[in-house]
């Protein structure tokens, strides 16, 4: 048996944080904000892992208002998120994400996103796909006010 989930998330760039995304550091003079590190793309995965699931919302498992989860990294978000996936008796079997970003451009940290997906999902990364792609600067992410990410993730039967 095979479950589909669809996940998206998106946050708003401000100075004085780190740009944190797919689990990768970008270089860029704004970061997210958010409650953990705001790396919108594993929330976005972290989501369709849920959705796929029918467990609910990534606020629901990680509320913004606990402050266990203040500053966490968001890799140990998606981690809970696969063993949750894995105790349903599911794991990743193919999952493919879109970044939404104006700036910076991500081409060259694509690769390492991929990667270091892979090794959380337990996964191999032929089966990860993240993509990057801009709005022609219409919209919050044009305007450099934010960055949104989609996830569609394949659960397969472990």
């Amino acid at each position: 048996m095979m479950r589909i989930g669809h996940g998206y998330d998106v946050h708003r760039l401000v100075e004085g944080r780190r740009l944190i995304l797919g689990g990768v550091e970008v270089p860029y003079r704004l970061g997210l904000l958010g409650h953990s590190d705001a790396d919108v793309l594993l929330h976005a995965i972290c989501d369709a892992i849920l959705g796929a699931l029918g467990c609910g919302d990534i606020g629901q498992h990680f509320p913004d208002n606990d402050p266990a989860f203040a500053g966490i990294a968001s890799s140990k978000l998606l981690t809970r998120t696969v063993d949750l996936a894995r105790e349903n008796g599911y794991v990743v079997g193919n999952l493919d994400a879109t970044i939404i970003a104006q700036q910076p451009k991500l081409a060259p940290y694509l690769e390492a996103m991929v990667g270091h997906i892979a090794s959380v999902c337990e996964a191999p990364a032929g089966r990860i796909n993240v993509k990057a792609t801009t709005t022609e600067q219409l919209g919050f992410p044009g305007r450099g006010e934010g960055i949104a990410a989609h996830a569609v993730v394949l659960l397969t039967r472990s």
